[in-house]
């Protein structure tokens, strides 16, 4: 199992809109293959920074077959207009939990 960790700046006063999307694309993750589940957190200093965590079975369910997958556009409909810039996304593994 391995976290998806994508740090999302949203444009300013698009954050309400943002939220939206990503409760809408909730569904889209959850028919995704090897997609087990998502967080999303918000920056409490500065409220149009964003980290989205999606737990994947593997790196390779989350960049080969979800971005392969219509889920990923689905995604990036709902989302994708918000963003002030491209999202930085990198992988994890759990050391201490």
């Amino acid at each position: 199992m391995v976290t998806e960790f994508a740090e999302i700046e949203v444009k300013p006063g698009m954050e309400a809109q943002f939220i939206a999307g990503v409760e809408a694309s909730r569904a889209a993750f959850a028919r995704s293959e090897g997609c087990h589940g998502l967080e999303l957190h918000r920056s409490v200093e500065n409220p149009a920074h964003f980290v989205l965590q999606v737990k994947w079975e593997s790196v390779a369910h989350h960049m080969e077959k979800f971005r392969g997958a219509p889920e990923f556009q689905e995604w990036r409909g709902n989302v994708g207009a918000y963003f002030a810039a491209p999202p930085k996304v990198w992988h994890g593994e759990t050391v201490v939990g």
